[in-house]
């Protein structure tokens, strides 16, 4: 499993607005200029973040994008959703037939059932994290994810 480019600069772009002390937020030259990104580029990425709903832009000649809402209630499931979508979605066989119509494996196919599963678990996680566990230091985001892993593996010895 690979993580796009759109995946890691969108969310960069989110936590970096998210981290902004300005009311008026962060415009597109600003980000571009603090991420090291091409202006065209972050103007793409805060478009699909603004048309996701979860970042606003302020108008005026200091306007800029802030968050839509706090970021404790921005899960990164939903950001990453935003930017390039799941892993694996019921379409995906589809698209992976190879030289034929239909999947050879339609029917009954053991790796459709792997990767259900890998987009059921990254899904659990990634629900229970927020913007927020993500916008301190790395130490302090490794804290937050830690007790969502605890807590994740709590509900697992309590469900078996």
């Amino acid at each position: 499993m690979k993580i796009s480019a759109q995946d890691e600069y969108g969310l960069r772009i989110l936590l970096r607005i998210g981290r902004s002390d300005s009311e008026d937020g962060l415009s597109i030259p600003q980000l571009s200029e603090l991420e090291g990104l091409s202006a065209s580029y972050v103007a793409k990425l805060t478009r699909t973040l603004r048309l996701a709903g979860l970042i606003q832009s302020t108008r005026g000649q200091k306007g800029g994008y802030v968050l839509s809402r706090p970021p404790e209630e921005i899960r990164i499931n939903d950001v990453l959703a935003a930017l390039g979508g799941v892993l694996f979605d019921d379409g995906f066989c589809e698209g992976h037939s190879g030289a034929f119509r239909i999947c050879t494996n339609s029917v009954d196919c053991s790796v459709r059932s792997l990767w259900r599963v890998v987009q059921q678990a990254v899904d659990q996680v990634l629900n229970q994290v927020t913007l927020a566990d993500l916008m301190g230091s790395e130490g302090l985001s490794n804290l937050a994810l830690q007790r969502v892993v605890n807590h994740l593996n709590r509900v697992a010895e309590m469900e078996a």
